[in-house]
């Protein structure tokens, strides 16, 4: 779902996780989900019959009650569920958004930066300005699930855009070296929380139905941001005070986040989790419809009173079952996606372009960008109806086959055009695939395979683990290109993107078209033990 990369060139880096809303049909629920990590790396039924009794009572009443659709004149229905969900939704996505502008606001500029404030030339300075705030969002990443559980989503948001806000202004009034990094850091601090929370916002308030398709708003909130960055930057070339501007300008999202979530609502599943049952009724009713409220409430209360009371969990929990077990998944999954690459391939993204003639460099990630974008768009239509597993498996093989593509244009004597155009069709197939799936189910599943207890802290170590990655690709990215050559490299890329999808097969339960307690009820052994 996201990367940032330490890299100081004017590229585009692919969001990791990337608004579309398609029409989206109800599919029907797969009858088992399997999960099961031992040394054979395979999965097992867990369905005992008492599991079994109790999520077929719930999966008859959801099917009674959950379409929702409009009709017109002509007796068409027209599937609108996703509408009322959609408004708050686009609101935390606004979260994406800032952390795609804030992904691109330096690659640019980061030249006239370094002249005006006196340390131009200095590579490692440069680097250092673009990246520092890696080091805020591993911070933030890591404290991100005690904020969530003690104040919910809808408070959290609020507070941690403040850093956001106050690192665009300090970065952008800045008149030394040491006052640009902190301001980003600060905004580091506040995209490292983001991160973790719109994907667990998302899956809490999204109806179970379109949680796929709503969830790749933060794919594509997170591509605009770039994509704006990269529009607003074009001045800077000529003009080289203009960064100044840009993070000014960067505030300005982060005021309209502030506003909006007065005005969203909180997790019905917290609100429930926190004693607030009027309230947690109250926003079912308006986001999944007035049938949805019972059955909600009985499924929250039964993971509640497995949970046990207390509000917020403890790290040490994660070495439980199945704690341990998604905790496992959702750092494997970020380590391998940073690992298969992304940030590399944007990165020469630039010379290859060069390569056939277009020298822009905005041009370039303007290419980037659209694909980027395409790809998210396709995963917001394919997310609910094929399925998250099916997703990183085809995206991953996809990525592996670029990844072929491009180390055969370089390895074997062809033609100099053929070489150039294959190289161009393995880039943007890479970046396309990558946006897909590997960027935005990353971000998705994670969350829908924890439990409500333990979301928020599995989704900060996994997230903690991303930005640990994203630092290693790309402080050791070129000088591993420079002492081996790019081929070798990029041949390492495909290796690991094939090693994603065989992991995603073993691994990777779906998810899609249960609700989050069904999940976790069916996951967890204990549960099923105690009801049996």
């Amino acid at each position: 779902m996201w990367v940032a990369s330490v890299l100081h060139r004017s590229i585009t880096p692919a969001p990791e996780t990337l608004a579309g809303h398609p029409k989206l049909v109800c599919l029907p629920r797969p009858e088992n989900l399997t999960f099961r990590f031992d040394a054979r790396f395979r999965f097992s039924n867990l369905g005992l019959s008492a599991a079994k009794k109790q999520l077929s009572e719930l999966r008859t009443r959801k099917r009674d009650s959950e379409n929702f659709s409009v009709e017109t004149d002509n007796s068409e229905d027209f599937d609108v569920g996703w509408l009322p969900a959609f408004p708050h939704v686009a609101i935390a996505s606004m979260s994406n958004f800032l952390f795609g502008y804030h992904i691109g606001v330096m690659n640019g500029p980061i030249i006239s930066v370094a002249r005006e404030l006196g340390f131009e030339g200095n590579s490692i300075l440069e680097g250092l300005v673009v990246s520092i705030f890696i080091a805020g969002a591993f911070i933030g990443s890591i404290f991100s699930g005690s904020i969530v559980d003690k104040l919910g989503c809808r408070r959290t948001f609020q507070i941690d855009t403040i850093p956001l806000i106050l690192g665009a202004l300090l970065s952008a009034q800045a008149h030394s070296l040491d006052e640009v990094l902190w301001g980003r850091f600060l905004v580091g601090l506040g995209i490292g929380v983001n991160t973790v929370l719109v994907p667990i916002y998302i899956s809490e308030i999204a109806p179970t139905k379109y949680r796929g398709s709503l969830g790749t708003l933060c794919q594509i909130g997170t591509c605009l941001g770039i994509i704006a960055a990269l529009f607003l930057g074009l001045p800077s070339e000529t003009d080289p005070h203009w960064w100044r501007t840009m993070l000014y300008i960067a505030s300005i999202p982060g005021f309209i986040l502030i506003f909006g979530m007065q005005f969203a609502v909180d997790s019905p599943r917290w609100l429930c989790k926190v004693g607030r049952l009027g309230d947690a009724k109250a926003v079912i009713q308006n986001l999944w419809g007035a049938s949805q409220v019972e059955r909600a409430i009985e499924e929250f209360q039964a993971v509640i009173k497995d949970d046990g009371s207390d509000v917020d969990s403890r790290w040490v929990e994660l070495l439980e079952e199945p704690h341990s077990r998604v905790a496992f998944i959702g750092a494997s999954l970020f380590v391998l996606q940073q690992f298969a690459g992304i940030n590399g391939v944007l990165y020469f993204s630039s010379l290859t372009f060069q390569d056939v003639g277009i020298s822009s460099s905005a041009l370039a990630s303007l290419l980037v960008g659209v694909t980027n974008f395409a790809g998210a768009l396709s995963a917001s239509y394919l997310m609910d109806k094929q399925g998250r597993q099916k997703l990183l498996i085809g995206s991953y093989t996809g990525m592996a086959v670029s990844m072929i593509l491009v180390v055969s244009a370089i390895t074997f004597p062809l033609d100099e055009q053929l070489s150039h155009n294959l190289s161009i069709l393995g880039t943007l197939l890479y970046i396309y695939t990558f946006a897909v799936g590997a960027g935005p189910v990353t971000g998705l599943i994670i969350p829908e395979l924890s439990s409500n207890r333990t979301r928020g802290k599995i989704m900060g170590f996994s997230f903690s683990a991303h930005w640990v990655c994203n630092f290693l690709v790309g402080l050791f990215f070129l000088d591993l290109v420079e002492k081996f050559g790019v081929a070798p490299v990029y041949a390492s890329f495909g290796a690991v993107s094939l090693l994603a999808a065989i992991f995603a097969n073993y691994f990777i339960v779906e998810t899609k078209g249960r609700s989050l307690e069904e999940i976790e009820m069916s996951l967890n052994r204990n549960f099923i033990a105690r009801n049996k």
